[in-house]
């Protein structure tokens, strides 16, 4: 198995992980070593409560999942180490990812002090000072046993409001790829990779995915600005890739792109990205619950081509992975190892393997 990853393997070595010999195995020789069932379990992303620190703890320990997401506005899991229970209960890291934009999205402004939004920071500070901002607050994360930020946002659009509104850093490609561009180099110097969203693009979108189906513009226009600062930034160092439940003409046909193998060839092939995709939340928000039970969407979403499926809304693990693993032993997921390859290499616990040569 052949792995190309657009990381810089062991970027995001995680803060607890107490070190790896220098020749550590290769990243398909470590998938080998898991359980089947374990290796689909790196591949899922579970909300937990944050007032409940035992709640961490237990999905790490019932069913190793590879990631936790910390939402709402509680602190309780970000303080006094609260969660050391969670990693010494998994033989291997954990992500551990909340929403850290800044403005409307933050999750440790009550903690560490506010970050301005991004379109705050686009209009009064300079990429320099968002630099220091987004490093700076990546030191604070990681600090707290944050390991992804989930930021920063690539959409674009001029509206003050709405579900992306002053997340965005504009409305002008140069400058969104600027800023953001700057925000994920801070995050980077600190040891976090930045995670790019809403692939392909939610800023011009038709509504609010969290509440229903949304449209955007065809993908020929999307070509010509939203993808733009994504075709400028992927290169530009390690990152990953958050898709949006977003409806493309052109691209996705009926499905969102988070269950559209278009999307993600889109990111894969004409982008040349092969790091690592996360989807955006696949059980709280109506453009997927709306048509599909849960399991059936992280079936699908995994099939389509995301690494890592993302799910908040408190459904239980253990119907997922019986229904992945299911699939799995049917052959329909013929990927899934090279996808929990490139978990376990952003996680930075094995070597992924040079490209071919040929």
């Amino acid at each position: 198995m052949v792995i190309a990853l657009g990381l810089t393997f062991g970027l995001t070595r995680l803060a607890h992980d107490p070190g790896v010999d220098e020749h550590r195995a290769s990243c398909a020789e470590r998938v080998a070593q898991l359980a089947p069932r374990a290796r689909l379990a790196q591949r899922l992303m579970v909300g937990v409560d944050p007032t409940k620190p035992d709640a961490a703890r237990a999905v790490v320990a019932d069913h190793g999942v590879g990631g936790v997401f910390i939402g709402g506005t509680a602190t309780n899991l970000l303080r006094n180490d609260a969660l050391a229970p969670m990693r010494a209960a998994s033989p291997l890291p954990v992500f551990v990812a909340v929403d850290e934009e800044g403005g409307r999205v933050q999750r440790i402004d009550e903690l560490d002090g506010p970050m301005p939004s991004a379109r705050v920071m686009a209009q009064t500070m300079t990429p320099d000072q968002v630099h220091a901002l987004a490093k700076r607050r990546a030191e604070q994360l990681r600090a707290r046993g944050v390991t992804l930020a989930m930021s920063p946002v690539l959409d674009m659009t001029s509206q003050p409001r709405g579900v992306i509104g002053d997340r965005s850093f504009g409305t002008d490609p140069a400058k969104v790829t600027e800023y953001a561009g700057a925000f994920a180099a801070g995050l980077r110097d600190a040891g976090m990779l930045p995670v790019f969203k809403h692939f392909p693009g939610h800023g011009r979108a038709s509504g609010d995915s969290h509440t229903g189906a949304v449209t955007t513009p065809p993908l020929d226009a999307l070509r010509t600005s939203d993808l733009e600062p994504y075709r400028r930034l992927l290169p530009a160092g390690p990152s990953a890739v958050l898709l949006g439940h977003l409806n493309v003409p052109g691209l996705t046909g009926n499905d969102p792109a988070t269950l559209s193998p278009a999307a993600y060839r889109l990111l894969r092939q004409e982008l040349g990205f092969n790091g690592l995709v996360f989807t955006d939340d696949l059980g709280a928000m109506k453009a997927v619950t709306d048509r599909y039970k849960l399991p059936d969407a992280v079936l699908a979403a995994l099939r389509a081509g995301a690494d890592v499926a993302l799910w908040t809304s408190g459904d239980p693990v253990g119907p997922v992975l019986d229904r992945l693993q299911a699939a799995a032993d049917a052959g329909q997921l013929p990927d899934s190892d090279q996808a929990t390859a490139r978990v376990l290499a952003a996680k930075g616990v094995c070597s992924p393997a040079e490209p071919d040569p040929s």
